[in-house]
């Protein structure tokens, strides 16, 4: 299995490739590591956590959170090991974890062809723009938050435990693994009005959205 190099430095390529075929086939490369981590905190009854019907959009035909998932578990962390950074983004989690996550609230992870009912919903051209927040994004990236889905730049951790590209992109996994052993996910940058598709290896940490049906 093999995944290419994902970070600041890859970031035009990467937009080149999202603009000529649609799909991302990139992951958040990294060398694979310990999952020890002493700041593994958070605060998990704040507006990220719940699954409450005050905490969901309707979108694509399903009840989507409004806000990252906050509820604290094993293998997943907040960005740069910051609790403020929790409570801003949300928690970063490995595949596994993200699942078991969203089901202890009673939701689920969508799946790749829940995502793109949403991003159907919502229009292909613009989707980024209209899913994006108000604020939060650097480099003039923000978005019109149209639908109430205000999505943050919450980066990604690679599994040896470093992190990389808040303010710059958000990551987001789907219940849909890949051929290659890897999981599809869904990607907004900063200066791209899309949504973008990656491959991502499962252990590296990424944002979650969890979904329940109406």
């Amino acid at each position: 299995m093999s995944f290419f190099n994902f970070g600041k430095s890859g970031r035009a390529l990467l937009l080149t490739v999202v603009v000529a075929v649609g799909l991302l086939s990139v992951g958040c490369g990294g060398d694979d590591g310990g999952n020890d981590n002493p700041a593994n905190n958070g605060n998990n009854n704040n507006n990220n956590g719940g699954g409450g019907s005050s905490e969901t959009v309707l979108l694509g035909g399903l009840k989507w959170m409004k806000k990252n998932l906050n509820v604290k578990t094993a293998d997943s962390w907040c960005y740069e090991n910051s609790p403020d950074s929790c409570l801003k983004y949300g928690r970063l989690y490995t595949w596994e974890a993200a699942k078991s996550a969203c089901q202890s609230i009673g939701m689920r992870l969508p799946s790749r062809e829940e995502w793109d009912a949403l991003e159907t919903a919502v229009g292909v051209d613009d989707a980024g723009k209209k899913l994006k927040s108000k604020s939060g994004w650097n480099n003039n990236g923000n978005g019109t938050d149209d639908y109430e889905f205000s999505a943050l730049p919450g980066g990604y951790r690679y599994p040896n435990g470093n992190f990389d590209d808040v303010g710059l992109g958000g990551y987001w996994w789907t219940a849909t693994a890949g051929d290659d052993d890897g999981v599809n996910c869904r990607e907004l940058d900063y200066n791209y009005d899309r949504i973008g598709r990656y491959h991502s290896g499962k252990d590296y940490g990424a944002s979650v959205r969890c979904v329940k049906d109406e």
